[in-house]
């Protein structure tokens, strides 16, 4: 593993269980095993790297969200297929979802906006579907907005409660909550409405695969 690996991981793990403010650069570098001087390679300063590790984060969860789009054609087929990857990738990738979501705070402005604007870019495809999935009379959404923030806030809460020492497998929680996003949009096709079972997406071991597969 390359040091920036361990950094990484370390940094990951150290912000999210003491949260940003409370770790120290020589915690970063005892984590990982390296030097004083290895950490200053990769950041002139903490913040640096928290951004780096955000913007990773967030643009791979973009990239993962445009191919399983590609994958799938209408507005309700779209929405489950962003919802397993969503679960699955909250569930597995836990700790740098929670960074992610709590450290935004501890962003300057400059910082913090180019992070949102990440953020907000992949909120829109989600968003995106909910309009044409409305458009079409497939799905019943009287607010984008507030559906899409409540559907993401239930979705990214996974990160927070979910074990593996539970009776339930990330994969079988990944599609009961695409069944209750299919349901809380009353999706239809056809004019029945419809549950996971019923579309055609990828295998659910498809999307698991594309979020955790190891990059380079």
């Amino acid at each position: 593993m390359s040091s920036y690996a361990r950094l990484r991981s370390s940094a990951l793990e150290l912000f999210a269980t003491r949260g940003f403010q409370a770790t120290g650069i020589r915690d970063l570098a005892a984590g990982a095993g390296v030097s004083l001087a290895t950490i200053y390679h990769y950041m002139d300063r903490k913040e640096d790297l928290l951004v780096r590790l955000m913007r990773e984060s967030l643009e791979r969860l973009n990239a993962d969200a445009r191919t399983v789009l590609a994958q799938v054609h209408t507005p309700v087929e779209r929405l489950a297929a962003l919802t397993l990857m969503h679960v699955l990738a909250h569930g597995l990738r836990r700790t740098e979802t929670v960074v992610v979501d709590r450290e935004l705070r501890s962003l300057g402005p400059e910082n913090r906006e180019s992070v949102v604007s990440l953020r907000d870019e992949y909120e829109e495809m989600w968003g995106r579907q909910l309009v044409e999935g409305a458009a079409s009379d497939t799905m019943s959404v009287p607010d984008v907005r507030v559906t899409r923030l409540a559907l993401l806030a239930m979705c990214t809460g996974v990160a927070y409660w979910y074990s593996d020492k539970g009776q339930l497998s990330q994969e079988q929680v990944a599609a009961l909550h695409t069944d209750l996003v299919l349901a809380q949009t009353d999706a239809r096709q056809d004019g029945h409405r419809v549950r996971l079972a019923d579309l055609n997406l990828p295998p659910i071991a498809w999307f698991r695969d594309l979020v955790v597969r190891e990059d380079g």
